[in-house]
């Protein structure tokens, strides 16, 4: 839908840029209001650095398999919706 592959890019940050920032990755969510600590345990990008530091940590269990799952759910809804896209557009 991006008429350049920049306006892409900016499109594509500014997707990004919230959930990174609403995330545990910059800091704990125990320090944040109640209601930002719920929004951020909802964020797939917290559960995606909560995972990695387990596995650091060597202390992951069965958390890899809900990122997992939850990594291939989103790209099921999403690829085909791309791809449909693409080929409007071209």
């Amino acid at each position: 839908m991006a008429r350049s592959p920049q306006a892409l890019g900016v499109l594509s940050f500014l997707a990004q840029f919230p959930l990174l920032f609403a995330s545990n990755t910059l800091i704990a969510p125990d320090t944040m209001p109640g209601w930002l600590d719920r929004l951020v345990t909802l964020n797939p990008v917290s559960r995606l650095v909560s995972i990695e530091r387990h596995l650091m940590a060597g202390t992951a269990t069965g958390e890899v398999t809900g990122v997992l799952l939850s990594a291939a759910a989103l790209t099921a809804i999403f690829a085909p919706v791309s791809m449909r896209l693409y080929r409007r557009r071209n």
